[in-house]
């Protein structure tokens, strides 16, 4: 594809920063492209967006730390992407780049048969990440390629990465035969091309091409109005204390050292502390009133990589934050959810209580570090998290792994009705968490809740023809009803769902669905099935223009 002499590279962080950004670069111009690749007949195709958030996050911290060893810079790219990981396909994508990160932890540069075995490391991590692999999938697109891409002696970085890239290449184009959905719809699997498109770009970084996309924005200093911190004034709320401590040989064992001794010291010496290693690199948020003691300790087992204090005192006169870092005394259970839409967020938090709602959704996936944040506003012992989609699960669980603060009992409500119907069945009088994540697990998973939705393509899926432009009534990925007018559709779903053996339907109007039309919904569905309660709530989400909770 390029005629340019071969090279003989040797893969320093330097290097290895300029792949990170052209991969970003590479997969911003063709998110869309990449969201375009969805399985279902809704717009809700959001693989690009996350794909490319992810490794957004990646590169704004490893290029804070320009000329640092491959090791190192491989180091931050994973931490960055484990906090900012959005979607199924996001959380995989931190996972590769994390056993990408293991396999070159503590080099300062490697030749090709050392990123070939970095590779392997991300084909095992990625793997290891998923509870259920699925052939047909970014996991095969990643190891089928890893496997036919064996360096040969002497081989060039350029050479490699030209033979992996065409494994990713053959391997996304048979997607569709090892599963049968991506066949259906007569795509690929959009997470494998999104991990193309990164290497991609990573081939354009070793041939000295450069992007018109720019690179992220590295964060800059915040202007401080020091008047607001004088010579009087008190250290109320302490510092907000972040870093990444990079653990050095000498002065530690890395392989039998447990960071436990320095996790147990800062949980001791502040609070809202996050606290996780990847490798030989330890990433610690808290606050505090004595930074110095802890950079001190810390300073025992590694060297800083990042350092950043922050007065928490001078903050709170421009915001609410020093208000929740205040010492509290945490109560036995708490519960984060997930929603999009004013109605939907007001019913969570007024209706059934949840002490946090995360902004979120179809289309709208949040990241790690945005479940992190809630909870952190969230004073309890057990968190309980309702995702409320099958998309929002696994980045759920892996907030909950970094949290250290609380445990997090993740709730794998795969939708919104899932979501409503075990909140609204949590019950805090149960002494045994473990019970409690149980028996609400279970609720969850038994809950009937369909949706209406415009559909964004023309296809055929379980018998039922579709039409762009038109509407499609679906559980789950089952589509049980189809037309060109919503309010039709709509009743042909409540028909298929059997609504007439139930007492009570809940329905949430959508952001698109007009108001007169929802009320003529709710008389007709009356008038056909009397012995029903039909309840209807506003709740504003996208996407679903209806959708019917059966209680």
């Amino acid at each position: 594809m390029h005629n340019k002499t071969v090279q003989t590279y040797d893969l320093t962080g330097d290097l290895f920063l300029k792949m990170l950004a052209q991969g970003y670069a590479r997969i911003s111009s063709n998110r869309q492209n990449i969201n375009d690749l969805n399985v279902f007949p809704i717009p809700d195709g959001d693989t690009g967006d996350n794909m490319c958030l992810t490794i957004e996050s990646g590169y704004s911290q490893a290029s804070q730390l320009g000329g640092a060893s491959l090791g190192e810079i491989a180091g931050a790219a994973s931490s960055g992407m484990l906090m900012g990981a959005r979607g199924n396909s996001g959380v995989i994508l931190s996972r590769i780049f994390a056993g990408m990160a293991k396999g070159l932890s503590g080099l300062s540069h490697t030749d090709t048969e050392g990123f070939a075995a970095a590779m392997a490391s991300a084909v095992t991590e990625a793997y290891g990440s998923v509870a259920h692999p699925v052939e047909g999938t970014i996991l095969t697109v990643v190891r089928e390629s890893t496997e036919g891409a064996i360096p040969q002696h002497r081989e060039s970085m350029e050479e490699y990465l030209s033979a992996l890239v065409h494994g990713m290449e053959n391997s996304l184009e048979h997607t569709p035969e090892k599963l049968q959905v991506l066949a259906d719809a007569g795509v690929v699997d959009s997470g494998g091309a999104g991990l193309l498109n990164i290497f991609y770009g990573f081939q354009d970084a070793l041939l000295g091409i450069s992007s018109t996309v720019d690179a992220p924005v590295k964060p800059q200093a915040a202007t401080v109005d020091f008047s607001l911190f004088d010579e009087n004034t008190e250290l109320k709320f302490g510092y907000c204390t972040e870093f990444l401590l990079r653990l050095q040989n000498s002065k530690v064992d890395l392989k039998t050292f447990d960071e436990k001794e320095i996790e147990d010291y800062i949980t001791g010496a502040g609070d809202s502390v996050v606290f996780f290693r990847e490798g030989s690199i330890i990433k610690v948020h808290v606050h505090t009133k004595t930074p110095g003691d802890i950079i001190s300790h810390c300073q025992r087992w590694g060297e800083f990589l990042t350092l950043k204090i922050e007065n928490m005192t001078l903050q709170h006169h421009n915001s609410n934050l020093a208000e929740r870092s205040k010492p509290v005394k945490r109560k036995e259970y708490g519960t984060v959810t997930v929603a999009s839409g004013s109605g939907l967020r007001d019913i969570f938090k007024g209706q059934l209580g949840a002490d946090e709602v995360v902004e979120g959704g179809q289309t709208m996936n949040p990241s790690v570090t945005d479940f992190v944040a809630a909870f952190d506003k969230v004073p309890a012992k057990h968190i309980f998290v309702f995702p409320n989609n099958s998309n929002i699960v696994m980045t759920a669980r892996q907030a909950g792994e970094v949290y250290a603060d609380a445990k997090v009992h993740v709730i794998p409500t795969k939708n919104i009705g899932a979501g409503y119907v075990a909140l609204a069945s949590f019950d805090s009088s149960c002494t045994d968490p473990g019970e409690l994540e149980a028996t609400l697990t279970g609720i969850a998973g038994s809950v009937v809740c369909g949706s209406v939705s415009p559909a964004s393509r023309d296809t055929v899926k379980d018998g039922i023809e579709v039409h762009k432009g038109g509407f499609i009534g679906y559980r789950g990925d089952e589509i049980l009803s189809s037309g060109d007018d919503r309010k039709a559709t709509a009743i042909a779903l409540c028909d298929a769902l059997e609504v007439g053996s139930r007492d009570v339907v809940l329905i949430l109007g959508g952001a698109d669905a007009p108001e007169e039309e929802a009320a003529a919904l709710c008389n007709e569905l009356q008038a056909k099935y009397p012995t029903v309660e039909f309840i209807y709530n506003h709740g504003g989400q996208p996407v679903f223009d209806y959708t019917f909770i059966l209680c």
